[in-house]
């Protein structure tokens, strides 16, 4: 049963290192995802400016298209009004001629604070393009950093997992699954030596004969309390 413990404890670093290099892995997940949501967020703002002044040239669009309507038939009314002879009839077409002015005025009004308003949002857009450049140039340094500390990250965990899998093919298989659930269920440490008479996790008090049992045989037993596995030293 020793040999077992013993691997059973290097399984156990083993696994711990895997542990903390996954929670390295984890850190600089975080670090690239705070990148990636500032980069978001001012390419997010790009396309709120670009929606904005897209929706205001549509706009633009259909007023100038309104307006050239507008304008021919102001021309023909005044063509009318020029044609007829009867002031019955030219009162008629002077109102017309008239109201397709208001009309047309107004709208050529409302073209022209368009068109300020969209030379406003195209400046909007040129600023929010120089502001995700701005972030794209001040994260390709800590970007950089990040796929090499990943890279070297990636390999050493896959270094620890290649010595753990070899650990653990010389555990006998009962106690490599029992292992397994225990630290798999707990998230930590699953091996403990006893400390003095009690559990080293818990310290919940084992029983005399039990702890003698233990450390003349050597034998690994789990803790009824805490449901870890443990082990008696020589001391």
């Amino acid at each position: 049963m020793q040999a077992d413990l013993e691997t059973l404890l290097v399984l156990q670093s083993d696994d711990a290192a895997i542990a903390e290099l996954e929670r390295q892995r984890q850190a600089i997940d975080r670090r690239a995802a705070d990148l990636d949501r500032q980069r978001q967020f001012a390419a997010d703002a790009l396309a709120r400016a670009q929606a904005a002044a897209e929706a205001e040239e549509r706009r633009q669009r259909e007023l100038s298209a309104r307006v050239a309507t507008h304008k021919e038939m102001h021309d023909r009314n005044l063509a009318r009004f020029d044609a007829v002879r009867k002031l019955r009839d030219a009162n008629a077409a002077m109102a017309q001629a008239e109201l397709t002015r208001k009309v047309l005025a107004d709208e050529e009004s409302e073209l022209q604070t368009i068109g300020r308003r969209l030379g406003d949002l195209r400046q909007a857009v040129q600023a929010q393009e120089s502001a995700v450049a701005d972030v794209e140039a001040e994260q390709a340094e800590p970007r950089a950093r990040i796929a090499e500390e990943r890279e070297a990250l990636d390999r050493a965990l896959a270094d620890a997992q290649a010595r753990r899998a070899q650990t653990a093919s010389a555990v006998a298989r009962p106690l490599l699954a029992r292992y397994d659930k225990i630290r798999a269920r707990r998230g930590a440490d699953a091996v403990y030596a006893l400390r003095g008479p009690s559990c080293g996790n818990c310290d919940t008090a084992i029983p005399l004969q039990r702890r003698h049992q233990m450390q003349a045989s050597g034998a690994i037993e789990v803790c009824e309390a805490c449901g870890v596995l443990l082990y008696a030293t020589n001391g």
